[in-house]
């Protein structure tokens, strides 16, 4: 491990994998309390649309489907809240309608683009430090937003009726939510793609749970097996030579069954 950490890119993993913990343990507890699984993932897949564009134009995909993300975040949010569209059928439209526009562009992008693959199954090991800048600044504004308004998210995640009859504008909180749960998914596609992202935002919180309830006790909890999945993934990646981002999801869905049985038992015997 530490002769690992004489290499560049393996230094660039670490740090990436620490900085995507941090921002998975507070927006992903929030995701899971308010059982925003399924936006989570059509957001996802909607930010295809952004990595085609991305490629057509010649600019940053990273930062075309953080903006297209966004957009379409934003566009969820507004459509679920119509009465004549439910939440399920808006989250359709922008998930088969941001890969179907990513589909188009990349194949009318001049020549092959080799670097999709990295972005539907992720690839830890070639993050640079353009993608560690990206995720260091989603963690800062995560973390500052997150520690300044810890309450109001938190009553949000478990009761926006009651928070709403206190005077605390809900519906802005949670488009700036939604914003920042885009940005999140974005900012961590390089390390497990668009096929794999949700999970690492479902199954820390999911193991966290098997120890507490507390909301931000999970919320830290989560970031330390987040952290321990991403590394014990990388490792297996490295020396088996498998896909990083399919090695981390992996390892914690192993945790993960592994601390449900142990648990089971525990009670069991008690």
């Amino acid at each position: 491990m530490m002769e690992l950490l004489d290499y560049t890119f393996f230094q660039h993993a670490v740090w990436g994998s620490l900085l995507a913990s941090i921002i998975c343990g507070m927006i992903g507890t929030y995701i899971v309390t308010r059982r925003l699984v399924f936006i989570s993932g059509g957001l996802t897949h909607a930010s295809f649309g952004g990595i085609g564009i991305g490629l057509y134009a010649g600019i940053s995909p990273i930062m075309s489907a953080a903006i297209f993300a966004v957009l379409s975040a934003f566009g969820i949010e507004w459509f679920s809240k119509r009465s004549d569209m439910r939440e399920d059928s808006a989250i359709a439209v922008f998930w088969t309608f941001g890969m179907a526009v990513g589909i188009i562009f990349t194949f009318l992008s001049s020549g092959f683009a080799p670097d999709l693959s990295a972005y539907l199954f992720g690839n830890i090991l070639t993050i640079t430090r353009t993608d560690l800048f990206f995720l260091a600044v989603v963690a800062f504004v995560v973390g500052l937003f997150y520690f300044c308004l810890k309450d109001v998210i938190k009553n949000v995640a478990f009761d926006r009726e009651f928070v709403r009859s206190q005077g605390v504008p809900v519906r802005l909180i949670e488009y700036l939510m939604m914003m920042l749960i885009a940005l999140s998914i974005v900012a961590c596609l390089r390390m497990v793609g668009i096929v794999l992202v949700i999970s690492l935002m479902t199954i820390p919180q999911m193991i966290a749970n098997l120890f507490t309830c507390r909301f931000e006790r999970v919320v830290w909890l989560s970031m330390v097996i987040g952290f321990v999945c991403c590394i014990g993934g990388l490792l297996l990646s490295f020396y088996h030579n498998i896909p990083s981002g399919a090695s981390i999801i992996f390892l914690s869905i192993v945790i993960y069954a592994l601390c449900k049985t142990g648990k089971a038992l525990l009670n069991r015997s008690r």
